[in-house]
């Protein structure tokens, strides 16, 4: 069989590789894609989309709970758990069926397999395809896995009747997305947006959360006073928040784990359930041939490249979460199409900005920010103006019954610049857009003041936290 020639091979079909192919495929270029397990990657198949299905579950059940402060009398409220998980995995099967569609459409060459770099413009595809094929331009999207911490590793299946179905006590992203039982009780280590999320589906669903972050606030990318309010709310809603906690040991049993978590010098012990580690990601960079091309260089396990994807390597380019923070799909999409426009030649292609990269956690209440923080714009030298806006005085928020909540504004003084928006309480993560289109726009706080906002919306915050700052 005669070797395939390619424009573009693509290493990876998550949110980043097969939006880069579809764009390739677009500008007239012939592109091949390489994925051994789901189109879509894992933002579409065990992140992002199923995460928000089972959130939207959860959100339903927490509402019907509080269903008699808007006057409507329910009873006898439960929920099955197997049709909560049906639903999730139904989502993401129908969205990858979808991209599949795109790709076809496209006319992009779809390989089941792994890519192996083999240098000189080749890459080996071993799995289910095994040939060698050749392209001028070879992007590596090979995306991330769940950081693993040496002795509180997740556990592999026990033995038939040795413990829970499936074997499972201390969890992954994947185990949590995918429970066999509801745990009454569980501990999160980490609270970043992966574990807040998970901590806020199974609160809402009845269980005991605990979250243990090593850091001294929870959301620790998130601006201060964002992340100390939405921490009152976690913990108004029974959750338990240790911060400054390092869990040491992990002890189980056969139907539960033991937990020794040391907080400022005092090691305290806790019986769970389950345990859901969320402790970061690990870039996917073994095993794809990177001793290959050696120009492709590695930093904190993540491949260095330039504003427009380019490694130190000619003709080979690295696009979302394998090349670095922040680890977002939306931030891996958009590396693929400046990739690949700045290879097609497009003019007034525009390397990534990653201050204008958005950012939300779909915990109750939503966290949406854009943009430096307030101690990071006062390091960064900025004289500063601060807004803010809190949910109570908005009259869409009262109706809605979502009272609690927070918009914040910084801006330059000197030049009137958004430097950053940061927002805590009902749907921000649709909000924050608005903010995101101004930052990029370069617009200015005076252009934003003469902006006409609907009322009575939620979005009118977003107005009054300008004119605040």
């Amino acid at each position: 069989m005669a070797e395939q020639n390619f424009d573009v091979i693509v290493i990876g079909g998550g949110p980043g590789g097969y939006v880069a192919a579809i764009r390739a495929a677009q500008l007239k270029m012939k592109v091949a894609l390489i994925e051994s397990e789901h189109l879509g990657g894992i933002c579409l198949n065990w992140g992002c989309i199923p995460t928000k299905a089972l959130l939207r579950s959860s959100e339903v059940h927490h509402l019907i709970q509080h269903a008699d402060q808007f006057g409507i009398s329910v009873k006898d409220v439960s929920f099955d758990l197997k049709k909560v998980v049906e639903r999730s995995r139904g989502v993401a099967k129908q969205l990858s069926g979808g991209i599949g569609h795109l790709l076809k459409k496209n006319k992009v060459t779809v390989f089941d397999g792994y890519g192996k770099l083999l240098g000189k413009g080749k890459v080996a595809i071993e799995g289910k395809s095994k040939e060698t094929i050749s392209g001028k331009h070879i992007i590596i999207a090979t995306g991330a896995r769940a950081r693993v911490l040496p002795g509180l590793e997740p556990d592999g299946p026990t033995p038939e009747g040795s413990g829970p179905q499936g074997g499972k006590l201390v969890w992954t992203y994947k185990e949590a997305m995918v429970p066999d039982v509801m745990p009454k009780s569980l501990l999160v280590v980490g609270s970043g947006a992966i574990g807040i999320e998970f901590a806020s589906f199974y609160r809402n669903l009845g269980a005991e959360v605990t979250v243990a972050e090593v850091v001294d606030k929870v959301l620790p990318v998130e601006d201060d006073e964002i992340s100390a309010f939405a921490q009152k709310q976690f913990e108004k809603q029974g959750m338990k928040i240790l911060t400054g906690a390092q869990v040491k040991k992990l002890d189980k049993s056969k139907d539960n784990v033991t937990a020794h978590i040391e907080v400022k010098g005092k090691t305290e012990k806790i019986v769970v359930d389950r345990v859901i580690m969320a402790v970061g990601i690990q870039a996917n960079t073994e095993k794809i041939g990177l001793d290959a091309v050696p120009g492709v260089k590695l930093d904190r396990g993540h491949i260095v490249t330039d504003g427009y994807m380019k490694t130190g390597e000619q003709g080979v380019y690295a696009i979302g979460d394998v090349a670095g923070a922040p680890w977002l799909a939306h931030k891996a999409s958009h590396e693929g199409i400046i990739c690949v426009e700045k290879i097609a030649g497009l003019k007034d292609v525009h390397p990534m900005i990653k201050s204008n990269i958005p950012g939300c956690t779909y915990c109750t209440p939503q966290v949406a920010s854009v943009g430096l923080t307030e101690k990071a714009a006062k390091e960064a030298g900025y004289d500063i103006n601060v807004g803010r806006f809190p949910f109570i005085g908005n009259g869409k928020a009262i109706a809605l019954g979502e009272p609690e909540g927070m918009v914040k504004t910084i801006f330059d003084k000197k030049t009137g610049e958004l430097l950053g928006a940061h927002m805590v309480g009902a749907e921000v993560t649709e909000m924050i857009q608005g903010y995101v289109i101004g930052k990029t726009a370069e617009l200015t706080e005076a252009e934003f003041m003469h902006t006409v906002f609907p009322h009575p919306t939620l979005s009118e915050m977003m107005h009054e936290s300008v004119l605040d700052a």
